[in-house]
Order: structure tokens, then C-alpha cells, then sequence
């Protein structure tokens, strides 16, 4: 229980103060009440769009209901931190079939850990200031509805593509959350939203994955595909994904607001290994030990070998018949796995080897 003497407003500032100083660029308080998000949600799952993903509709209502997931909850503190290195040429790469585009999120160390731990030390800096309190840190990592989230507690908008947009950053940004017992004030929620009449994300995206503004198939998505689907690629799909071997940044990309964000001077987010400007054949060509030594501390462990495997033969059917390509695939089409495999199999027929 917090000190009725506190003076929460003043607390709420300097929570804001040090989350910037932790490196966020943008800090908002809000309350528990995601009604309106919950139904969404419900409607969402309700159609099947989470395809298998489970997770999504294992906790019952704790997703949207912040006290049920933490016990004595009265306030969520959502930040946002952006996460774009400078010029990473995206249209660039997208526009050269035999590069692999890997999506800009995964491009240096994995988020969570950095996030979880400035959320940790804001943790800490609150303690120091007030004492102990209740608090929980969560980086995408449990079932929060975290856009709905950021959406009340001001740090931007829910577009058509489903992120958070902000006008002055766009939505190069990861978001993070701390559940905390203070009755802290809330910030206004974002009341408008400034999308209007643009639906550039709508339409550019290559696999169709979007059946309405704000509503997206999962089960089309190219993130999802190439992340979350353990099993086959669909292959009337397959060709629309073009050079996109980890995730998709396509609805980012033409984003009007994106004009607004921001690069990043988190070294963290800068790019390994060359991710940034590979050819498929190169990459498919790594060893499993390879992988799993470049990808240390990477995004890319959670589609693993095999599907990072599947994705790259994907890429490479969709590329030009070049030598290298070619080989590439020649030299998987025995691979120990019947999902590569497949993939490789296709990606030759695609060249007109059967």
C-alpha cells in the first residue's frame, strides 16, 4: 500500500524523467480498463486469425485484464524505445531477389533482454525514491495486449496496420511494460487517430494479409509464415514472399509517419554479421553450428535452423536462376530434414528442375 503522503504526480514525472534517461524515448502512465480492446481481441480470435498461434487465447482474460495477470495492479506504465539504425536500405534490399531481407527488428541483439533490463533499474530507481512497491516487467513476453496499452497511456495511435503509430516517430519502436500497485495519475489516452484516408499499408501488402483496416490475418502474414508456422509455408504464398526470409517490414516501410522516426544510438539494435546485406544462397549455405553461433543473443533463434532453412529455399525459388542459387539448392535437396526438404524442392521447380 503506497505512503498517503506520496505525492503522485511528482513521482509520475520523475518515472518519465528516468525512463528517458533509461534510453526510452517516450514514457506514459495509464489505468487497467482495456474493454473496448478486449472485444476486439475476442472478435479477432473469434475468426481464427491467430492461426497457431495459441498463445494468444491460453490465458483467458488476463490479456486484457492487467489485475488478473498481476494481483493488485492500478496502473501500467507503457514505453516505447525506438529501435531503426540509420540508413539500413531497406527498398534496396527488397528490390534485390538474390539478397535476404531480414526484418529491421532482427537485424542486432534481441530486445527483450535490454528492454527487461531498463525496466528493471526504473524499477529500482522508484524503490529507491519511495520504497518498496508491487511491480511486475514485461517485454512481450506475457499475455499483455501491449498496443492497447500504449495506446491509452498516450505514446501513439493503433493504425490500419495494427502498431502503434506516433507522429513524431512512426512505429520503428519496441514497447515495454511495468505493472505497478501505485495509484499513479494516468496520462490522456491518444483520443484521435491520424491515419485518415491512406491506406498504403493496406495495399502494399504482398500477401493480401490485411482483410480489413485494422483487422490482420495472421495466418497471410509474412512475419507469421516465415516466424511463428512451424509446419509448411502455404504454397500459394510462397511466391509473394519474395526475398523476406525472416519477417516483413513492408507496411512499416511505406508508412507516411515512418517519414518521422528517428535512427536509434542503441548499439545493440545495429546490425551482425552482415544480416543487413547477405545473399540467400550464402546463408543457406551455413552450417547449424554456424547459425547458432552467429545468431547468439539474435531475434533469429526463434525461427531455428530448420524453418530459417525453409525460408531461405523460399527466398532462393523466388530469386533469378543464377549459378550460385542453383547450387545452393542442389546442394540441400538430401537434407536430413523432410520440411527443408519440400522446400528445396520446389524452389527447383521453380527453376524448372524437377
Amino acid at each position: 500500500m503506497s505512503d498517503p503522503d506520496l505525492d503522485l504526480s511528482a513521482l509520475a514525472l520523475r518515472i518519465k524523467q528516468w525512463g528517458r534517461e533509461l534510453g526510452f524515448q517516450q514514457v506514459g502512465i495509464t489505468g487497467i480498463e482495456l474493454g473496448e480492446h478486449e472485444e476486439h481481441l475476442q472478435r479477432w480470435l473469434a475468426a481464427g486469425y491467430q492461426g497457431e498461434m495459441d498463445y494468444m487465447d491460453a490465458h483467458g482474460s488476463k490479456r486484457s485484464r492487467p489485475a488478473e495477470l498481476v494481483p493488485g495492479t492500478l496502473r501500467v506504465v507503457s514505453l516505447r524505445m525506438d529501435y531503426l539504425p540509420g540508413d539500413t536500405q531497406m527498398a534496396q534490399r527488397l528490390g534485390e531477389p538474390v539478397q535476404a531481407y531480414v526484418s529491421r527488428y532482427a537485424l542486432g541483439r534481441d530486445y527483450h533482454k535490454l528492454i527487461r533490463k531498463r525496466l528493471q533499474q526504473l524499477a529500482e530507481r522508484i524503490q529507491n525514491e519511495i520504497g518498496p512497491f508491487g511491480y511486475r516487467a514485461f517485454v512481450d513476453s506475457a499475455p499483455v495486449l501491449e498496443k492497447a496499452v500504449a495506446e491509452k497511456a498516450g505514446l501513439g495511435w493503433i493504425g490500419k496496420n495494427t502498431l502503434v503509430l506516433n507522429r513524431k516517430a512512426g512505429s520503428w519502436f519496441f514497447l515495454g511494460e511495468l505493472f505497478v500497485d501505485l495509484p499513479l495519475p494516468p496520462d490522456a489516452p491518444h483520443g484521435s487517430e491520424h491515419c485518415g484516408r491512406c491506406s498504403a499499408c493496406l495495399d502494399t501488402c504482398p500477401t493480401a494479409a490485411f482483410v480489413a483496416p485494422y483487422v490482420l490475418d495472421a495466418r497471410r502474414c509474412i512475419s507469421y509464415l516465415t516466424i511463428e508456422l512451424k509446419g509448411s509455408i502455404p504454397e500459394e504464398l510462397r511466391g509473394a514472399i519474395g526475398n523476406r526470409v525472416f519477417g516483413c517490414d513492408d507496411c512499416q516501410i511505406v508508412c507516411p509517419w515512418n517519414r518521422f522516426a528517428r535512427p536509434t544510438s542503441q548499439g545493440d539494435f545495429m546490425p551482425r554479421h552482415g544480416l543487413d546485406n547477405s545473399s540467400l544462397a550464402e546463408l543457406f549455405m551455413w552450417s547449424e553450428e554456424t547459425f547458432l553461433s552467429r545468431t547468439e543473443g539474435s531475434p533469429l533463434r526463434r525461427a531455428g535452423y530448420e524453418r530459417w532453412l525453409r525460408n531461405l529455399a523460399v527466398g532462393l525459388g523466388n530469386a533469378p536462376s543464377t549459378i550460385p542459387v542453383l547450387e545452393a539448392l542442389r546442394a540441400r535437396r538430401q537434407h536430413p530434414s523432410a520440411l527443408v526438404r519440400e522446400h528445396v524442392e520446389w524452389a527447383l521447380r521453380r527453376h524448372g528442375e524437377s
